[in-house]
């Protein structure tokens, strides 16, 4: 990183280290009798805050921290922070106003929903979790009897918790769900879409997803109402948070309040490693300290279970495991994990950033795995291209199918160390970069890109719908029984399509929306899916959770090279079932497989799944049918 702004950084370097320890970007701490207003700014800056109509010069004390306090009760009043002519809300307001450009002062207390007190983290071990990745206005906009389509008391409502908690998932990643720029809140009667990465106020709610965006109480209190009615039904909520980068650079808070201290430079200007125009300094001491800070927070006040963030490679290490230290004081199984790279270089060195290669130095904090997503799908880089799961119908070259199956055992094992992997072979990665299982997210679609059963159209053209559905449940099945944490887009348990749209992140509700006569359409596909989670929770064995153990209870058997067969033995992880096999065969036609003799209860036949059994057979050998899996125990 070059020609950064040096001015004053041993001074900063003391604002993370010194007296103002207890500081914790509390910009705004509210009492009836005095609102004590504080703000992170240049030594040499004119500051003062605007509250109401009153305008107070603010006083600067040790390590950049500014200070005004304003007698009397501010409660609901709005304020502005003012450095150098620059007005802005501060970077860690709690409340706003529409669009997000004032602050306003809050009693937060007044914004509990009734039993929030009670309300505790649904928390679980790591390897516990199923992950449902989720749009608010995708989930619930087009559902007929919604009360609130399209915001966060939909999440509320009886047919929402009665979907999820029969589809059996277990945790709820939301996209982001800050206060973000690219929705104007005070035209929400137009259409309008996006996903929001594009942060302006961190640490308060989306106005858009609210009853009323022009009160700043009601986003908040309803934003609670959310969470409660999910932790009600078991429900984890993981919150998508996008620290690496800013709506923009001129006009962030960040950059009205402390100019370019938050953003890494090089010689040519801004650093871009985000594909946003801008990427943050996560190393400076406080931009670490503010992002520590909003996590604690989000737990704190908002009882947030977990966090995904956005382009974890643009950050450094040594800010992801303070991160995770600050997490452990409140809670060890909060879940944290993120993507392991970057959209473009940064200006900081690689070897120090939270990349996928890199996790082994981040314990307990988790990356998604492209190996398993690209090995079974195809490359994100050319969606017309196919992978394992199109063998039996594309011509491949035997090294790439070899490159596919491999990183699909990859994927299985949870991108650990195993002695049945052969890395040399395993495409992106050639070491194992998860110490355990649980740092790996198992997923063959997210938001970005295509969704499961457009990528499998586009990438296989002329193929029935007939096998895109069992090609479908063959993907899907491979991540559930993989010993990562598996990761679902919200949709995909009804078919879901986006009409072939590869990027939808401003696409219109039309192609976002999820159809919920799907669900009635393809009953199939839905009881294939709340069967792999049922299959999953009451099975210990897909969810080993510890390195020794996968590899002491997980093998690789001899399959064609169109299948794949692994054996999960002796009791893995106490579960009743003594010996599982699972058979995923990608061909177009049925195949003979050999596996140990002995007798069998099938659990998983030609695209139905019953735990209770589906017909017993005798070992030696099997047969699985095309473009399916073949589970069985004995």
């Amino acid at each position: 990183m070059k020609k950064l702004i040096m001015a004053g950084m041993t001074v900063l370097m003391m604002a993370c280290q010194g007296e103002n320890q207890a500081f914790h970007y509390d910009e705004v701490t509210y009492s009836p009798h005095e609102t004590v207003f504080k703000l992170f700014a240049p030594a040499d800056a004119a500051c003062s805050v605007v509250v109401g109509s009153d305008s107070i010069p603010m006083k600067l004390g040790k390590d950049s921290i500014w200070t005004a306090k304003v007698k009397g009760d501010r409660k609901s009043q709005q304020y502005e922070f003012i450095v150098n002519g620059q007005a802005s809300p501060g970077v860690f307001a709690k409340a706003v106003t529409v669009n997000g450009k004032k602050g306003v002062v809050v009693d937060l207390k007044d914004t509990d929903p009734e039993g929030w007190e009670t309300d505790r983290h649904v928390l679980r071990p790591y390897q516990d979790m199923m992950v449902y990745e989720m749009h608010h206005r995708d989930f619930s906009i087009a559902r007929p009897d919604a009360k609130y389509p399209g915001k966060y008391l939909a999440l509320t409502e009886p047919w929402a918790v009665e979907h999820l908690k029969e589809l059996g998932i277990n945790a709820i990643h939301i996209l982001p769900s800050y206060d973000f720029g690219s929705v104007d809140e005070t035209r929400l009667n137009e259409p309008q879409y996006n996903w929001g990465y594009d942060p302006v106020n961190y640490n308060v709610p989306e106005g858009s997803y609210a009853t009323d965006p022009y009160s700043p109480e009601v986003r908040i209190r309803e934003f609670k109402q959310m969470v409660q009615s999910l932790h009600k039904a078991g429900i984890s909520v993981i919150l998508d948070v996008v620290y690496n980068h800013t709506f923009d650079i001129e006009h962030s808070n960040f950059q009205k309040t402390y100019p370019d201290y938050y953003y890494r430079k090089t010689e040519e200007g801004y650093s871009n490693g985000s594909g946003c125009g801008n990427e943050t300094a996560s190393e400076q001491p406080m931009m670490r300290r503010f992002m520590i800070e909003s996590v604690k927070y989000w737990i704190n006040e908002y009882h947030i279970d977990g966090f995904r963030f956005d382009l974890m490679g643009v950050h450094d290490i040594e800010t992801m495991n303070a991160i995770r230290k600050a997490v452990d004081e409140i809670d060890p199984t909060i879940l944290i994990y993120g993507e392991g790279w970057s959209a473009g270089q940064c200006a900081y060195p690689q070897v120090k950033l939270g990349i996928k290669a890199n996790i082994s130095q981040m314990p307990r904090i988790a990356a998604f795995s492209d190996e398993i997503r690209d090995g079974l799908r195809g490359p994100f880089d050319d969606d017309t291209k196919a992978a394992w799961l199109g063998a039996g119908i594309r011509i491949f070259k035997s090294s790439d199918l070899a490159g596919f199956k491999e990183s699909v055992k990859f994927g299985i094992v949870g991108a650990i160390a195993h002695p049945q992997v052969d890395m040399t072979l395993v495409n992106y990665s050639k070491k194992p970069w998860a110490t355990e299982p649980t740092q790996m997210m198992s997923y063959v679609s997210c938001h970005d890109d295509m969704c499961l059963f457009d990528r499998l159209k586009t990438s296989l053209p002329g193929v029935s719908k007939e096998e895109l559905i069992r090609l479908d449940l063959l993907a899907q099945t491979t991540v559930f029984t993989s010993q990562g944490v598996p990761f679902m887009l919200s949709g995909e348990e009804m078919l879901r399509t986006k009409k072939g749209v590869q990027n939808s992140f401003e696409s219109p509700d039309s192609i976002n929306h999820l159809d919920w006569n799907n669900k009635e359409q393809y009953p199939q596909v839905f009881n294939y899916y709340k069967g792999l989670t049922a299959l999953r929770a009451h099975h210990p064995s897909f969810r080993l959770g510890k390195a020794e153990l996968v590899r002491k209870h997980l093998e690789f058997l001899d399959a064609p090279e169109k299948t794949l067969v692994f054996r999960l033995k002796d009791h893995a992880g106490d579960d009743p079932w003594r010996n599982i096999i699972v058979i995923l065969n990608a061909n177009r036609s049925s195949v003979e497989v050999s596996i140990p003799q002995g007798r069998y209860t099938q659990v998983c036949v030609n695209g139905v799944i019953d735990e209770k059994g589906l017909g017993e057979i005798e070992g030696g050998s099997v047969t699985v049918s095309a473009q399916s899996a073949l589970i069985l125990h004995d």
